[in-house]
């Protein structure tokens, strides 16, 4: 029997029962974990013939559906503003189901996802990794430009399920809006949900890494969210071009939660530590030569 296209993560595979489960990092442990094998199960495969093709039609259906569930949703939107947060999950599993069956990507989903209030604080390398960690949870929300929310339909919907607009022109007040808009989207009837931060700040290539900012930590501190750490290895299938897109199983990982009460400024350094190294193996395992440890 198929799954509701309403329940989170139906178009993620499940994590294997055996040895491939918890590549989780024990918060303290600097990541010493022997390098994780290359895996055939995980690495992946050449261009596919036709690749420019089978990219053309993946983005033109992408088109038509977004276009086409944008208006059919409108009426159920505005009827029951709740809608709005079952419309993300049947939207990106429809991306993602598409995205396996066109260019033979899939991604499997390792760890618990969050239902709560939470900040999610994940790896990004990729539009895909954007979709699957979205699509597995109840309630997705994200800090983005204002601009965006000003794009007819796109602008409605991000309103709607509770996107934090963010205009970076404004400083340090900026990150004061943000934190004040969170608190009054606690106190709604919905809540805040699953706040998807990038610590980053920008997507990264496969074995890249960037300076963490303060705002997760700053966040956190102003709030006393915990923090839903998240590593992925989509870049080693969907690069930033998202063009040629290799077949394979990706993997997002949800990590254990970095509860509220530390410094800023050591939980950035938490988090830091526990993605990268978590993401460090799942690259690995998708078969990534990373030099020896590396600092977090």
């Amino acid at each position: 029997m198929s799954a509701p296209l309403d329940r989170p993560g139906w178009a993620l595979d499940p994590a294997p029962a055996g040895d491939l489960l918890s590549l989780n990092i024990p918060r303290g442990s600097g990541g010493a974990k022997p390098p994780a094998a290359a895996d055939p199960r995980y690495t992946p495969a050449p261009l596919p013939l036709l690749w420019p093709l089978r990219a053309a039609v993946f983005y033109v259906w992408i088109a038509l559906v977004t276009a086409f569930m944008g208006l059919w949703w409108l009426p159920k939107v505005r009827r029951d503003p709740m809608n709005a947060h079952v419309l993300p999950v049947i939207w990106t599993g429809r991306l993602l189901a598409a995205a396996r069956a066109i260019l033979g990507v899939s991604v499997e989903l390792r760890g618990t996802p969050p239902t709560a209030d939470c900040i999610i604080a994940a790896k990004h390398q990729s539009f895909l990794d954007i979709l699957a960690i979205a699509h597995a949870v109840p309630q997705c929300a994200f800090i983005m430009k204002r601009e965006v929310l000003r794009v007819p339909i796109m602008g409605y919907y991000a309103r709607k399920a509770g996107c934090i607009p963010i205009d970076r022109s404004r400083g340090a007040e900026a990150m004061s809006r943000i934190i004040a808009e969170i608190e009054t989207s606690r106190g709604d009837e919905d809540g805040l949900g699953q706040l998807i931060i990038y610590p980053e700040g920008t997507r990264t290539r496969p074995g890249e890494r960037r300076k963490y900012k303060h705002g997760v930590g700053t966040i956190q501190q102003a709030t006393g969210l915990p923090i839903s750490p998240v590593a992925v290895n989509c870049g080693m299938f969907w690069p930033r071009d998202g063009l040629r897109v290799r077949p394979g199983r990706a993997v997002i990982e949800f990590l254990d939660p970095i509860p509220a009460g530390l410094p800023s400024a050591e939980t950035v350094r938490q988090v830091e530590q526990l993605v990268e190294a978590a993401s460090d193996r799942l690259m690995q395992q998708a078969g990534l030569d990373l030099p020896g440890p590396r600092a977090g």
